[in-house]
């Protein structure tokens, strides 16, 4: 049997039911989530199923929706499959003020660095995660620099002239 978007979808609400939502395909790709409580009982069930053999943790990153209240940070897994050479999105989605997610470092190994770097970016706490500490950035930093808490241009600069970056209005 061919490893099919249906298919994946199917075993995974025979198996989790309502907790599998937000079902949708960009571009081909079966995109899911589920509550960060069972992360790591979804990809287990994903890597351990024969027929599913999700084995491979091709990525791992955060997204921070500052206008989502309750939601601000989403964790994003790229799973996949080589030998059927399929791929799949998890989503999981928590409070900035809670960013506690479970490790998913003993089931994918690969995951020790890429949570390591979606905390230092983005402040997610893998809660069980080996070494948890900042990876790129220094040890000082009290913030995290990828969450859009911070104003892209200070407004109040005078040494810029709108006109060069096209802002300008003005039309020679």
């Amino acid at each position: 049997m061919a490893l099919t978007n249906e298919y994946i979808q199917q075993r995974l609400q025979e198996k989790f039911g309502e907790l599998v939502t937000g079902v949708e395909q960009p571009y081909g790709m079966f995109t899911f989530e589920v509550p960060k409580s069972h992360n790591l009982k979804v990809m287990q069930f994903l890597h351990d199923d024969e027929a599913l053999g999700f084995r491979f943790l091709t990525d791992l990153t955060a997204v921070h929706y500052p206008d989502a209240p309750g939601r601000e940070l989403a964790v994003v897994y790229h799973l996949h499959n080589l030998a059927e050479n399929v791929r799949i999105r998890l989503k999981v989605f928590t409070a900035v003020t809670e960013p506690d997610v479970y490790t998913a470092t003993a089931l994918y190994q690969s995951a020790n660095w890429m949570e390591r770097e979606t905390y230092d970016f983005y402040g997610v706490n893998f809660v069980g995660h080996p070494n948890l500490k900042r990876i790129l950035n220094v040890d000082e930093m009290d913030y995290f620099p990828m969450r859009k808490e911070f104003p892209l241009e200070d407004q109040t600069r005078i040494d810029k002239d709108d006109d060069m970056f096209g802002r300008g209005g003005h039309i020679n």
